[in-house]
């Protein structure tokens, strides 16, 4: 008769068959790619000994093609959940010694079950994707096994955190789901996206590219956008996404984790000699925020992607804040179709999770040009105009230096719903620039003088000085106060603690139509 520990033994011995997947030789194979195993992932992205697996027995249940003879242990994917920094999160983990990773039937279900869970508890979701698309044997199945990935991805976008880690391939239909979600980080070297592979591209069209250089992590950190993060190895990448979650709430309902803050005295006197006074020289925008952020704090997203625009989550006093900020030197700080997009997202995230937003504005406006207009840059500009105005988060400006045209407007002014404006003393707030708005307005007075030049500076300056100040704004209330520049870090401060119980409503509606 056969007794319990019998029984119990099966047991173990099953768990041990599923947790070697595919098996040592495939196991090998991953390992000389560069590339760890599902489990080896979990166990460097979650506390140590905190991983619970869900669902380990499910298999496939397909019998045409010769799968009725193939053993798919997990199905080519691990479910579960554990916690980083001490806090739970869901997750999966495609195990590509198992059928390539690819996704059928059983495989999407246990991802959508988890994130049901993932959604159910209020907790971010993390997908480790390493997996050769649809599994192709298993047909149209396969395909509705995306869609209620996509489905959750959508309807739980802005109640949970969700993010995507990139540590293969990742083609076809599969690339849609990271795209949904809030944050997408690759490998270099390892790890691609793209909707149609390079040799169906030569088929198709004849022209020939590497998987590198058609999805590589380089790529879409600074070419399309499709991705926010990029590291060496996958070590590193697990590491930075142990560090984004330490600067996110658990869910739509909770604010961010806050912090002690280790400074004591926020007076930043080096701000001053920052930024140059002369509105037509660069500086890096970065300095500004290494003065007013806590020490190291600031986590910059899509840094090398649309650069002439800064983004990123910092604390403030041990407080997570977001950060647009106009880089000038990139673009004298412009304004264009990918800048938009790249800060409208940022926006709406921030917003959707309780993050207060922050802008430190210097921008000359939209960039100007025939390749941007017919590339909509106002349908794309708009994105962050609707973007600020939709948001009821604390938001805070602060002119640094220009702020012209439609680009103030859209740079989060009171006009479209900022809490709080400051500006320093030395700000341009106007219409367009000094010299543009005097070549217009004087025209016929530089023209017909004796000396034109000499007549132009003059009116340069007289604009500057009757218009292209924040003294104007401010007495018409659209800058709430002009600061020293060395009180900018008390200044946020102090208005973030006002404004930490500031509860903002809009009119009841199903959604808006964001200007896509």
């Amino acid at each position: 008769m056969t007794d319990i520990y019998e029984k119990i033994n099966e047991l173990y011995d099953r768990r041990r068959e599923i947790e070697l997947g595919g098996g040592d030789e495939r196991i090998n194979k991953q390992h000389e790619k560069g590339k760890l195993t599902a489990r080896e992932r979990i166990d460097l992205l979650v506390d140590p000994g905190s991983f619970v697996e869900l669902n380990p027995f499910i298999e496939h249940r397909s019998t045409d093609f010769g799968l009725e003879n193939q053993k798919g242990p997990g199905d080519g994917v691990v479910t579960g959940y554990g916690k980083v920094n001490g806090k739970p999160i869901y997750l999966f983990s495609q195990d590509f010694t198992v059928f390539g990773g690819a996704l059928g039937e059983m495989h999407a279900h246990k991802i959508a079950t988890v994130m049901d869970l993932a959604a159910n508890n209020g907790a971010p979701f993390v997908g480790l994707n390493d997996s050769g698309g649809a599994r192709i044997q298993e047909g149209v199945v396969s395909l509705d096994g995306y869609g209620q990935i996509f489905y959750r991805n959508s309807i739980y976008s802005g109640v949970i955190p969700q993010i995507s880690v990139i540590m293969g391939p990742c083609a076809g239909g599969a690339v849609y789901s990271p795209a949904i979600t809030d944050f997408v980080f690759m490998v270099e070297e390892t790890s691609q996206m793209f909707i149609t592979g390079p040799k169906v591209i030569e088929t198709v069209t004849g022209e020939k590219i590497s998987s590198e250089d058609l999805g590589g992590a380089k790529v879409h950190n600074s070419v399309s956008g499709n991705a926010h993060f990029r590291a060496e190895s996958e070590k590193e990448t697990l590491q930075m996404v142990r560090s984004l979650l330490s600067y996110l709430p658990q869910n739509h309902e909770e604010r961010p984790p806050r912090l002690e803050a280790d400074e004591h005295d926020d007076y930043r006197p080096d701000l001053t000699d920052t930024i140059p006074f002369d509105a037509l020289r660069p500086y890096d925008v970065r300095k500004v925020i290494e003065q007013v952020a806590d020490n190291e704090s600031f986590l910059e997203i899509q840094k090398d992607f649309a650069r002439n625009i800064v983004i990123g989550l910092a604390r403030v006093k041990g407080e997570v804040v977001g950060l647009v900020c106009n880089q000038p030197k990139v673009m004298a700080g412009g304004l264009d179709i990918d800048s938009s997009d790249k800060a409208a997202r940022f926006i709406r995230f921030c917003d959707s999770f309780n993050i207060p937003i922050i802008t430190f504005e210097d921008v000359t406006g939209f960039f100007p040009g025939i390749k941007q207009e017919h590339g909509g840059i106002i349908r794309h500009g708009a994105k962050i105009l609707y973007a600020y105005s939709e948001a009821t988060v604390p938001k805070l400006t602060v002119i640094l230096r220009k702020a012209y045209g439609g680009a103030y407007v859209a740079l989060n002014s009171k006009s479209i719903g900022a809490d709080l404006v400051f500006a320093w003393p030395n700000a341009e707030i106007a219409v367009m620039g000094p010299q543009g708005a005097a070549n217009i307005i004087f025209a016929r007075e530089i023209e017909n003088s004796e000396n034109p030049e000499e007549t132009r500076q003059q009116k340069i300056d007289e604009y500057r000085e009757k218009f292209a100040n924040p003294y104007v704004a401010a007495s018409r209330g659209m800058v709430d106060d002009v600061i020293d520049p060395r009180e900018t870090r008390i200044k946020i401060i102090q208005a973030l603690d006002m404004l930490r119980t500031k509860k903002e409503t809009r009119p009841a509606k199903k959604h808006g139509n964001i200007p896509l």
